[in-house]
């Protein structure tokens, strides 16, 4: 490849369009040799990128982003950048499978669709454009409630819980990108969702959960919760109701399929029951929901619940029960 085409590829995650081949020096009959030969993908009508340059991007998980640039560079919009979903992949917040395949940008100039894409015609100020690498995109909080506006609660409120334990922004960063759309189509939902969010859910599963609490009339859990008894830590428990004394377990099977910091499932399992039988000891009771139990199973879980609150915790506590103030986040 000319040294000056690999400059500026090397800027772009390895593409270049052909305007670039041109000025490089490259005549259009060998740009579609070198396309038909295999050397150079064509990713979108203008947008090349040499073959070794993709493969690497697909072997390190980078062909979404490689597929958003060229999306960006195939328009030629310089006041655009990625928002919504595609920003959320981005930001690597959880996003809903059953989300529609295309590819979103904002742009405050002007709206537009595509076969495969959807530019957004919105406001966009300087500190809701973000960048990562060649890569334009909105802020986190921006991100975060543009989505909210438009996805389901339970969705919205996964993504945020997720992006506060990540420390991607703080609370306060995601009420203020809420209360700067309260005019917007679909402000009420992400409103809602903001209402709900809270950086101490550590998965998924422990955010559907509490959303399935509180929907069904129960108050609110205190998260993350250090039991101890005589000063020592017993445990941490992912929901509390204090009143009852009750303890609240989520067991996503990813605890067991891949356990963190390097424990093999069987000691997980061994550590999980030494624990729970410590907290039954001191008059704790322990609920403990798997995904199942928060979809189909609810009804079951809801009436088990009802009972475990009806009866008061123990007169006498030898635990003390104090919320953590984050989250930890399970990375290896």
């Amino acid at each position: 490849m000319h040294p000056a085409l690999r400059a500026i590829s090397e800027r772009r995650l390895g593409i270049f369009t052909t305007a670039d081949a041109l000025g490089a020096g490259y005549g259009a009959s060998e740009i579609r040799a070198l396309c038909r030969s295999g050397s150079w993908v064509r990713l979108r009508r203008g947008v090349l990128i040499d073959v070794a340059a993709l493969v690497a991007a697909e072997a390190t998980g980078r062909r979404y982003d490689i597929d958003c640039l060229a999306v960006l560079l195939s328009l030629d919009r310089p006041s655009a950048v990625l928002s919504h979903a595609s920003a959320a992949r981005l930001w690597e917040f959880p996003t809903p499978r059953t989300i529609e395949p295309v590819f979103r940008l904002t742009d405050p100039v002007q709206w537009r669709r595509g076969r495969d894409y959807l530019v957004t015609c919105a406001p966009l100020s300087a500190g809701e454009r973000w960048r990562t690498g060649p890569l334009p995109l909105t802020s986190a909080a921006r991100t975060l409630v543009d989505c909210a506006r438009e996805w389901p609660l339970e969705d919205a409120v996964v993504a945020m819980d997720a992006a506060l334990l990540a420390e991607r922004l703080t609370p306060d960063d995601l009420r203020r990108a809420t209360a700067a759309v309260h005019h917007w189509r679909g402000a009420g939902r992400a409103a809602r969702a903001t209402a709900h969010a809270d950086g101490r859910a550590e998965s998924p599963l422990e955010t559907r959960g509490r959303l399935r609490i509180v929907g069904a009339g129960f108050p609110a859990p205190e998260l993350q919760v250090e039991v101890r008894t005589g000063g020592r830590l017993v445990g941490v428990v992912d929901a509390w109701f204090d009143e009852a004394a009750i303890a609240v377990e989520f067991d996503g099977q990813v605890k067991y399929a891949d356990p963190w910091r390097g424990r093999a499932p069987e000691r997980v399992l061994w550590e999980e029951k030494r624990r729970e039988d410590e907290l039954r000891a001191l008059d704790i009771r322990v609920a403990r929901l798997a995904d199942a139990d928060v979809g189909s199973g609810w009804p079951r879980v809801e009436r088990r619940l009802r009972e475990l609150l009806a009866v008061p915790g123990p007169a006498v506590r030898r635990f003390t029960a104090t919320p953590r103030l984050a989250g930890v986040r399970r990375t290896g």
